[in-house]
C-alpha cells in the first residue's frame, strides 16, 4: 500500500538541498512550509513555490511546538512529510573547541531532529500515517578528524532515525534517513575540470527523497547512501 501525501515541512529550509526537496514535493503535488531561524531568507523561494513560511529555531523547544501549530493552521492540517535539514559544526583540533560551541552544534543536529521528529509523530500516530525524512551526511556513517562535534550530531540523528523507524514503521509511519556521502553542487560549488558528475546534483537527490516516499509499505527503506563516484567507500 502506498500513501498519498498532500503536504510537506521542511525544516532548516534554504536556497541549496532544502529548496530542490521543496520543488521536488511541490512538483509532485504537495502544499509546501518552509522553516529556518530567519524565514525572511525564504521569500523567493517561497513565492515561487506559493509556500508558507515559519520561522523556528529547531534546537528550543517552544520554536518548534509554535512552528507545528502554525503549519497546521497554514497547511489545512498537521503536515504529512516533515523533512529535518539543519546541521552545525565546530571545526578543529579535538582539545581546541569550544565546549559551549560544540554543545550548540550537537543541539541544532541531533537534539532539534528528536523534537521536531517528536512534534511531528505525535500529530501522525492518531492518523495512522506520515513520514519524518532526516538528512544525513558522510559524518552520519564515519567520523573524520577535527570535526568531532558533527560526528557526534549526526551519529546521534541516523540513531534517532532507526529507532523512530523500528518504532513506527508498524504504525504506518515511514521514517528514513539519508546519508548525503558527497560534497552538493550549488552555484559556489561545480565539478572540478575533468571530474564531470564528481559532485551530489541537489535535484537528483531530490528526487530520491521523493521516490522513498512513493514506496509500497510492504518494502519500505529506511535509510538510502548517494555519492558520487569519486568518494572513497
Amino acid at each position: 500500500m502506498r500513501h498519498h501525501y498532500r503536504s510537506a515541512l521542511v525544516v532548516g529550509a534554504g536556497d541549496g538541498l532544502s529548496a530542490s526537496v521543496a520543488r521536488t514535493f511541490a512538483g509532485a503535488g504537495m502544499r509546501i512550509g518552509l522553516a529556518a531561524r530567519d524565514k525572511g531568507k525564504l521569500a523567493a523561494l517561497a513565492s515561487e513555490l506559493r509556500a508558507e513560511t515559519f520561522a523556528c529555531d529547531a534546537s528550543k523547544p517552544a520554536d518548534v511546538e509554535a512552528m507545528f501549530q502554525a503549519a497546521d493552521a497554514a497547511l489545512g492540517g498537521p503536515p504529512e512529510v516533515v523533512v529535518y535539514n539543519p546541521s552545525a559544526r565546530v571545526r578543529g583540533p579535538l582539545v581546541d573547541l569550544d565546549p559551549e560551541g560544540v554543545l550548540d552544534a550537537i543541539k541544532v543536529t541531533a537534539y532539534g531532529g528528536f523534537l521536531v521528529a517528536q512534534a511531528a509523530a505525535k500529530r501522525m500516530l492518531p492518523k495512522g500515517q506520515g513520514a519524518v525524512l532526516f538528512t544525513g551526511a558522510s559524518a552520519s556513517v564515519k567520523g573524520y578528524a577535527n570535526s568531532s562535534s558533527f560526528a557526534m550530531g549526526k551519529f546521534a540523528l541516523r540513531g534517532l532515525a532507526q529507532s523512530m523507524a523500528r518504532e513506527l514503521a508498524p504504525k504506518g509511519i515511514h521514517v528514513a534517513h539519508f546519508v548525503i556521502d558527497g560534497g552538493i553542487r550549488s552555484g559556489r560549488r561545480q565539478d572540478a575540470a575533468g571530474e564531470p558528475d564528481s559532485m551530489l546534483d541537489p535535484d537528483a537527490i531530490a528526487r530520491t527523497y521523493l521516490h522513498v516516499l512513493e514506496q509500497d509499505r510492504s518494502a519500505w527503506t529506511w535509510e538510502v547512501e548517494l555519492r558520487p563516484w569519486v568518494e572513497r567507500f
